[in-house]
């Protein structure tokens, strides 16, 4: 099982380009627990960039707990059925949470 910092790490890899073509949007992700942390991943012409820390203007933030962001980047949990529960909060544009799934290959 990965851990949080492993799977930022890999997206680059996971990025599906074609996607994201004319998207230019930045993601913030504050990831509670011990095995947490702040990243941001900014979309821009079908170029993905990672950065650990605070982007100082991003159009959406998602928070979750390190548990559950690896169980919903694995497959084992529908980011909808997080966000229905409780377990995904989203501040921002909510039309950039529902293209995530589509941005990234699962599992």
């Amino acid at each position: 099982m990965p851990t949080v910092p492993e799977i930022f790490e890999q997206m680059p890899t996971k990025f599906k380009k074609d996607a994201a073509a004319g998207m230019n949007a930045v993601y913030q992700y504050d990831v509670t627990g011990d095995g947490g942390g702040k990243w941001y991943t900014a979309i821009a012409d079908g170029e993905l960039t990672v950065g650990e820390g605070e982007h100082e203007n991003p159009n959406i933030t998602i928070t979750v707990a390190d548990s559950d962001y690896i169980d919903m980047v694995s497959g084992k949990l529908n980011g909808q059925t997080a966000f229905l529960t409780g377990k995904l909060k989203i501040k921002g544009d909510m039309s950039l949470a529902m293209k995530l799934g589509t941005l990234f290959e699962t599992g």
